[in-house]
């Protein structure tokens, strides 16, 4: 029983780590890969949500 609580230990431990790696990769500043496929994404996000709201304001200006 003594291994599983060393086996969960170790598991815990290298899953923060990964967090702890994951929140500097991510805040290490603009010119970073993972910095420029965020920008990318939220600003494909943030067009397709104009487009929609675009294409809904049409739709009911067409209705009224």
């Amino acid at each position: 029983m003594q291994q599983h609580k060393g086996q969960s230990t170790v598991e815990y431990v290298l899953l923060v780590t990964a967090v702890i790696t994951i929140i500097i990769i991510s805040t290490a500043g603009n010119k970073g890969f993972f910095s420029a496929a965020l920008n990318s994404v939220y600003n494909n996000a943030a067009s397709d949500m104009l487009n929609v709201s675009a294409r809904m304001t049409s739709s009911l200006a067409s209705v009224n």
